[in-house]
């Protein structure tokens, strides 16, 4: 892993700026789940996740109470992973759809997983000055990342958040066209797209409000974005 991203990771992991959140998810760690309870939870800030060299980076909400806070990857150990890697692995950008735990042999192919909440929320709800909080770790990485094309939003906070960092950086000057919809497509600066897609929360997949073909062809899209797959 290059430098940069290196450092940053460690001080995203030991990064103390949200006491409410550093407080709930310790808690979360120190109570556990029944069906976990064997399990020494993360309970840290969770790091990023993939390939340094990516081309797409996909940008999730924030880590789940018993998911990421449990196994210390995004989207592993719990239902929206259970969706997502699936279809990564059928897009071409992971090495298998199974996501367990940090250890279970997983890559992604060309992508690297980030998030605009780097803490385990309460009610999955993060609060604003806890958003602004992480912004500048989000800032930090995608400079990091100088190969991505197609910035992937999960979600409409994830895509806010997104459309946040273009104008902090002084990308955009204000938000304009960009606005959030499922499959969705801007050109931005640098030669780049930012595209979106509804969360793959249990929420949305449980009620078919988000299928897994709707994300395969958000992704397919995607991947024409980015061009032909890496050897």
């Amino acid at each position: 892993m290059p430098l940069a991203l290196a450092a940053l990771e460690q001080r995203v992991v030991s990064c103390e700026r949200c006491p409410r959140l550093r407080e709930y998810c310790e808690e979360v760690a120190r109570k556990r789940r029944r069906m976990w309870s064997e399990w020494d939870y993360w309970g840290k800030p969770v790091p990023s996740f993939g390939d340094p060299g990516a081309r797409l980076l996909l940008v999730g909400l924030a880590p789940g109470a018993h998911g990421s806070n449990r196994t210390g990857r995004p989207f592993t150990g719990d239902g929206s992973g259970d969706f997502l890697y699936p279809a990564l692995y059928e897009a071409g950008f992971a090495s298998q759809p199974k996501a367990t735990h940090r250890g279970d042999g997983l890559r992604l192919l060309d992508a690297w997983i980030t998030a605009v909440g780097r803490c385990a929320p309460p009610g999955n709800k993060p609060l604003p000055a806890e958003l602004a909080n992480c912004a500048p770790y989000l800032d930090e990485e995608v400079a990091a990342l100088p190969r991505v094309r197609v910035i992937f939003a999960l979600g409409k906070i994830a895509f806010d958040g997104i459309v946040g960092h273009l104008i902090r950086t002084g990308q955009i000057a204000r938000r304009g066209p960009l606005q959030f919809g499922h499959g969705v497509c801007y050109a931005i600066p640098g030669g780049r797209f930012l595209m979106a897609s509804y969360h793959p929360s249990l929420q949305n997949t449980n009620t078919g409000k988000l299928t897994r073909e709707m994300m395969l062809d958000v992704l397919a899209e995607a991947r024409t974005r980015i061009g032909e797959r890496r050897n």
